[in-house]
């Protein structure tokens, strides 16, 4: 496998973590994973925390996206939260095709 094709394959694989586990704490707690952890017990924190390290790059895009509709954001903003995104994908894909590879 190429260089480039095992890259954007880590890219994608980081993405579809970041989905699947916001989408997963939405259906368990009723609302979207964010950056602000306002948890009641020490416990619902470690969960949120945990949940970010994942799911990140959606939270990222979200904020982005919404900045960009409703504060008028330049254009910049936008780029540079998805290459912010983009690059934490890449981190979690490789983290979690080295887990999956060595199992």
């Amino acid at each position: 496998m190429s260089e480039f094709a095992a890259f954007f394959f880590s890219i994608a694989t980081g993405f579809v973590a970041a989905g699947l586990t916001s989408s997963f704490y939405r259906l368990v707690t009723s609302k979207p994973p964010s950056f602000q952890l306002t948890a009641e017990t020490v416990t619902w924190q470690l969960i949120g925390v945990f949940t970010l390290i994942f799911a990140g790059p959606t939270v990222i895009l979200r904020n982005a996206l919404r900045a960009q509709v409703f504060e008028n954001r330049p254009p910049f903003w936008m780029l540079l939260s998805g290459c912010i995104a983009t690059m934490w994908s890449f981190l979690s894909g490789i983290f979690l095709l080295g887990v999956l590879l060595t199992v």
